[in-house]
């Protein structure tokens, strides 16, 4: 079974605000089986345009990456994310 990603470009309006989503994330990744393999650090935009921030969580399976995001935790976590930046989430299946 292909694996799932959640990819996210975001732009930080307010670091701070952010880090308690991040916090939570922390507990809820896991529980679905999803690990962090890029968060933050440095970037290079090679072409097009995208946020300065990239996140690229791995989960066993696409189906898995899509229950992350719908967890109602998540969608209750997510709120703060909304309110302190910008950016796109993306959910792809691997090959």
């Amino acid at each position: 079974m292909p694996k799932g990603y959640i990819i996210g470009n975001i732009d930080l309006k307010d670091g701070e605000a952010y880090k308690p989503y991040s916090a939570r994330n922390d507990i809820l990744v896991p529980r679905h089986g999803g690990k962090f393999l890029a968060r933050g650090g440095s970037s290079e935009i090679l072409e097009g345009a995208a946020h300065p921030r990239h996140v690229i969580i791995e989960f066993p399976s696409y189906d898995a990456a899509l229950a992350f995001y719908n967890d109602p935790e998540y969608q209750e976590n997510m709120k703060i994310r909304q309110a302190c930046s910008d950016g796109t989430i993306i959910a792809v299946e691997g090959i």
